[in-house]
């Protein structure tokens, strides 16, 4: 299931990311006083009400800007509006109702999606709110007031917001078949591969980046077993800077990633491996997704003995990160290897579910505190109690010890390693948790 998207849109300096902070709970957006300093979108992971949602944060718009900047910006928030199921409109009650909040108005009434207005910077609720009335004007519904700064009437926004989202998909049944998004750069031949996959041409493939303009899932058989493959949607071509293009493809990228048990991240043998490659790797990582790595257009790289081996090193040291996904040369066009794509999918997805008997992995951990011993500082010395399994996708681990500060981040690497040497787990990170405990407890 899809988790609802909510981006946060209005003009410049209104508060947007003060908000966006406020509920992603951490600073993640740039707060300035100055108009523009948001200029991509950026997502965080939010929970309200034990409900799960992805929301953005855009630049400011401004309609009838010729400024390149913020013309870029505003493409980005039209992208933004066109991939959320909810909208939050920010306006702001010190500057008061201007022409720039009616035409964002205009603007989002014309994508039919739900809104909720969001007067901020009411400070006192029972004094200001004659003002707030003002913003009935718009047109656009009942209108809430907030302070982000201050954090009141947040609680009041994401009611509204929650009452939009679709309650029959919220509860829906899990679809038991393995989801695998298809993720990459424009133009790296995504939609090239699935029609492959499917025999047919399905989806619209061009050498133009971003033509694919929706996130489409696409139900696929091979011996028997049945996946859903997630294109992730290009993009509008509005802007003809293509750095601009890449980075407007990361908040869909999310989304899909966010649906998949495992990611095929595309990468294209001819320009190798890119900082776009690894910002969209990043994200599958982080979300601990089974990831494979298919270098697409294998077809068409001259070849010796070692080219193999020489693009596999340069893939290793750029996404140095996650040694665990496994490479693989592909040609969407051809079909060359498409039947290897398939068994390494098979193989990630059982190794995303693997379960280790605990008895197994304290002996592994015990073996491995005896050949390397652990960590000590200022005369204490690290001790590791007990390991357990306590979650799949990703394989999660608690280890017990006596002093978190001491399990350096490279003895729990050393641990994983020891658990990879005897299981594998290949395609899969593993997510550890530390946990302290006394020594009289053990």
């Amino acid at each position: 299931m899809s988790k609802p998207i909510v981006a946060i849109v209005g003009r410049p300096n209104v508060g947007k990311s003060t908000l966006f902070n406020a509920l992603a709970g951490e600073n993640i957006s740039i707060i300035k006083d100055t108009p523009g300093v948001t200029r991509d979108r950026i997502y965080a992971d939010v929970e309200w009400l034990n409900v799960n949602f992805t929301l953005i944060d855009t630049g400011g718009i401004e309609p009838d800007s010729s400024d390149v900047i913020l013309s870029q910006m505003r493409d980005q928030a039209q992208i933004a509006i066109d991939t959320a199921d909810v909208i939050i409109f920010m306006t702001d009650l010190k500057q008061g109702l201007v022409d720039s909040d009616s035409k964002v108005a205009d603007m989002l009434r014309r994508s039919h999606k739900p809104v909720v207005l969001a007067v901020n910077k009411v400070d006192n609720f029972s004094k200001d709110m004659a003002e707030v009335y003002e913003f009935y004007n718009l047109g656009i519904g009942d209108p809430v007031p907030v302070s982000s700064a201050n954090r009141t009437g947040i609680g009041d926004l994401l009611d509204e917001v929650l009452k939009h989202f679709n309650k029959e998909e919220l509860e829906e049944f899990e679809d038991e078949r393995p989801r695998v998004a298809i993720v990459g750069k424009p133009n790296v031949g995504k939609s090239s591969l699935i029609n492959k996959l499917l025999g047919e041409q399905r989806l619209i493939v061009s050498d133009i980046a971003g033509t694919t303009r929706d996130a489409v899932d696409t139900a696929v058989t091979w011996q028997d077993h049945e996946y859903v493959f997630i294109d992730t949607a290009g993009l509008r071509r509005k802007s003809k800077i293509k750095e601009d293009l890449e980075r407007y493809s990361i908040i869909r990228t999310v989304t899909a990633v966010d649906r998949a048990d495992v990611v095929v991240i595309m990468i294209d043998a001819m320009e190798g491996v890119t900082e776009q490659d690894a910002k969209i790797a990043g994200i599958a990582h982080e979300r601990g997704k089974g990831i494979i790595i298919a270098v697409n257009k294998w077809d068409a790289v001259e070849k010796d003995d070692k080219t193999i081996y020489r693009f596999t090193e340069k893939v290793r040291s750029v996404l140095s990160y996650m040694p665990y996904a496994e490479i693989i040369f592909i040609s969407a066009e051809t079909g060359q290897r498409i039947g290897k794509l398939f068994e390494c999918i098979e193989m990630v997805i059982q190794n995303q579910s693997m379960r280790v008997s605990t008895g197994v992995l304290n002996e592994i951990m015990s073996e491995a505190v005896a050949l390397q011993q652990p960590p000590s500082d200022k005369g204490k010395r690290l001790k590791l109690f007990y390991i357990t399994q306590v979650a799949i996708k990703p394989p999660t681990f608690v280890i017990f010890v006596n002093d978190k500060e001491l399990m350096h981040f490279s003895y729990t690497r050393y641990i994983e390693n020891k658990i990879r040497d005897t299981f594998g787990f290949k395609g899969t990170s593993l997510k550890f948790i530390i946990r302290e405990r006394k020594e009289k407890e053990n």
